[in-house]
């Protein structure tokens, strides 16, 4: 074997570097395929709408833009005058200022009670069903009439004073003090207050004092007195009657103003 020249065997390495060559193509050809791809994939994140992306993205829908309403300041006229104006509303009227007489002026309109007190006197003549009596500023007209002509069902079980205020013209005038005192069957009475317009079924200006429940008779035991809105006195006691005829248990007593 020594006599052999042993020769290096040059088609192996002729195929190993074909081989070497093969894959290293491949290697390149991957290595630029995986870089397209990344690109591709690049440009389909960032434009999603290219025409490259096979699955394009649905639209949105379109914002649909409404008219913002804006306020517009209302510009006063440059001569315009702010001026209060005053509603009218319901108010108490006050009565006309009366000269009174001194012979009409008490210290006191408040019946103060005692132990003695006893009713005093009325006038000497024997009063009638229908009367007037009147001075200089007032005049005062009593009748008498069934209850149930201004409270329907309470026949004989009722008594009282009702009427209203009349001013000079006529018509009702409201917010005068009305008082009513005295005694029925020796037990004393009141002074009962009330106000005119208080009473709407007399009127206007009307005004209502229940005295009981049921008739009781008296001869000038029973006053009734009126009183402007500011509490001055425009009438004396004026003393009146009360039957158990249950046709006159409403004693009707009316004050017309004379000035």
């Amino acid at each position: 074997m020594d006599g052999f020249d042993l020769k290096p065997d040059r088609k192996p390495r002729a195929k190993a570097s074909a081989s070497a060559v093969f894959w290293n193509l491949m290697t390149v050809v991957v290595l630029l395929s995986t870089i397209c791809l990344a690109a591709y994939f690049v440009t389909i994140y960032n434009h999603p709408t290219s025409p490259l992306n096979p699955f394009q993205p649905q639209a949105l829908p379109t914002v649909f833009a409404t008219i913002t309403p804006t306020i517009t300041p209302i510009q006063l006229e440059p001569t315009w005058t702010a001026t209060l104006t005053l509603e009218p509303s319901a108010t108490r009227t006050s009565a006309p200022t009366w000269t009174l007489l001194p012979a009409l002026i008490t210290p006191t309109i408040t019946d103060t009670p005692s132990a003695s007190d006893t009713p005093l006197p009325g006038p000497t003549e024997t009063p009638l069903p229908s009367q007037t009596v009147g001075s200089s500023l007032v005049k005062t007209s009593i009748t008498y009439q069934a209850a149930s002509s201004i409270h329907p069902g309470t026949g004989c079980d009722w008594l009282g004073v009702g009427g209203k205020v009349l001013d000079s013209s006529g018509q009702g005038l409201p917010f005068q003090s009305i008082q009513v005192g005295g005694f029925l069957n020796g037990a004393k009475q009141g002074p009962h207050i009330t106000l005119s317009g208080s009473a709407s079924a007399y009127g206007p200006g009307g005004y209502e004092v229940v005295l009981g429940n049921q008739t009781i008779a008296s001869s000038q035991s029973m006053w009734i007195q009126l009183f402007n809105d500011k509490g001055t006195m425009l009438t004396d006691r004026i003393y009146f009657d009360t039957y158990t005829d249950c046709s006159k248990n409403l004693v009707m007593i009316v004050f017309s103003l004379t000035k």
